[in-house]
C-alpha cells in the first residue's frame, strides 16, 4: 500500500491555486493522502477554506490531524468542520477504516502533545489530564482498528530520534515520548494509571508507558477519576473520494492486536525524516520543509519512502 503524507503546509489565503496541482497528483501516486496538521498558518477561517480548496475532491481519501496553528485563532473546531464538509476525515483521538484499491487501511489519530504541555499548559489551555488523556484516546484508536495495516498520524512527535537537528532546547516543546508509548502499545507498569494528579502526570512522563491490560484510569477537568472498559464505540460510516467507505470510532487496548505498521507526524521543521519507537514502528516526519517535496509516499508495511 502506498501511502502518501505532508504536515505544516501553513496555508494562507492566495495558495490553492499553486498547491492544488500538487496534491491532484497524489491520486496517481498513493492510495491514501494523511495531513500531519499545522495545515493553516493561522488558524484563520480565511485560510481554511483556502485549504478546503486545496484537498476538496481529490480522487483519493484524505486523513488529517490538525496541529497548534491550526488552532491560533480559537477557531479549530470550525476549521475541523469545514475539512469534513470537504470530504477529509479529521481524526482527534479517534479512528478510521479507509477502503483502497489495494485494500482496507486504517488510520487513528490526535494532534497530540509536548512534554512541556504537562506542566505549562497547550493549546486552549490543555492540562495535564488532557494530555494523558490524549495518549490513552491514541492508544485505544489504534487497538480498536480491525485492519491488517494501521497507521498513527499525530502533530507532535512521539520519539525524540527525528527532532535530530532542532536544537536540544527545544525538544521538549515539539512531541513526546508517551505518544511513542500509545504507539507501541506497551503494556509495562500501567505508567498513565493515575495521571489526573500532579504526581501521575509526572510519574507518566517519566515512564513514557501506557498500559494496555484491563482498566485504564482517567480523569475529568474537576480532578474526578473514573474507569474505562473495555468495551469501545464504534462511530458512524461515511465515504470519501471516489466512494470509498471510512468508519470511525474508539475502543480500548488488546494484547494481540496488529502492530502499527507506520507512525506519520510533522511539527519539528528542522528534525530529520526517519526514526523508529522503542517498540520498532517506523516513524516518518513528513514536515514538509523536512520532505522537501509536496508529500512523501510511503510503502507500507516497512516505511520505505518510494516517492
Amino acid at each position: 500500500m502506498r501511502v502518501a503524507a505532508v504536515g505544516d503546509l501553513h496555508v494562507v489565503p492566495g495558495s490553492a491555486l499553486r498547491l492544488r496541482p500538487l496534491y491532484q497528483r497524489a491520486a496517481i501516486v498513493a492510495d491514501v493522502l494523511l495531513l500531519a496538521g499545522d495545515l493553516t498558518n493561522d488558524g484563520e477561517l480565511e485560510s481554511a477554506a483556502e485549504l478546503c480548496t486545496v484537498v476538496r475532491g481529490l480522487d483519493l481519501p484524505v486523513v488529517a490531524v490538525l496541529g497548534n496553528h491550526d488552532h491560533d485563532a480559537g477557531e479549530g473546531r470550525r476549521v475541523a468542520a469545514m475539512l469534513g464538509a470537504a470530504g477529509v476525515i479529521v481524526l482527534d483521538g479517534t479512528a478510521a477504516t479507509i477502503g483502497t484499491a489495494a485494500g482496507p487501511l486504517g488510520v487513528a489519530g490526535v494532534t497530540g502533545f509536548a512534554d512541556n504541555h504537562l506542566t505549562d499548559g497547550g493549546p486552549g489551555g490543555r492540562t495535564p489530564e488532557d494530555t494523558a488523556a490524549d495518549a490513552f484516546h491514541l492508544r485505544d484508536a489504534l487497538a480498536s482498528l480491525d485492519t491488517d495495516i494501521r497507521v498513527a498520524l499525530t502533530h507532535y512527535a512521539p520519539v525524540r530520534e527525528t527532532l535530530t537537528g532542532e536544537a536540544p532546547e527545544l525538544h521538549r516543546f515539539l512531541g513526546s515520548s508517551l505518544l511513542g508509548a500509545a504507539i507501541d502499545g506497551s503494556r509495562a507498569a500501567g505508567a498513565l494509571r493515575g495521571a489526573g494528579s500532579g504526581h501521575g502526570a509526572t510519574a507518566a512522563r517519566t515512564a513514557g508507558t501506557v498500559s494496555t491490560t484491563g482498566t485504564t484510569s482517567t480523569t475529568d477537568s474537576t480532578g474526578t477519576t473514573g474507569t474505562t472498559g473495555t468495551t469501545g464505540t464504534t462511530g458512524t460510516t461515511g465515504t470519501t473520494g471516489a466512494g470509498r467507505a471510512a468508519r470511525s470510532g474508539t475502543g480500548t487496548g488488546s494484547a494481540d492486536a496488529p502492530a502499527t505498521a507506520l507512525a506519520v507526524h510533522g511539527h519539528a521543521h528542522h528534525g530529520q525524516e526517519a526514526g523508529r519507537t522503542p517498540g520498532g514502528t517506523p516513524v516518518r516526519n513528513v514536515a514538509r520543509p523536512v520532505i522537501v517535496a509536496p508529500f512523501a509516499v510511503y510503502q507500507v508495511p516497512g516505511g520505505a519512502r518510494i516517492g
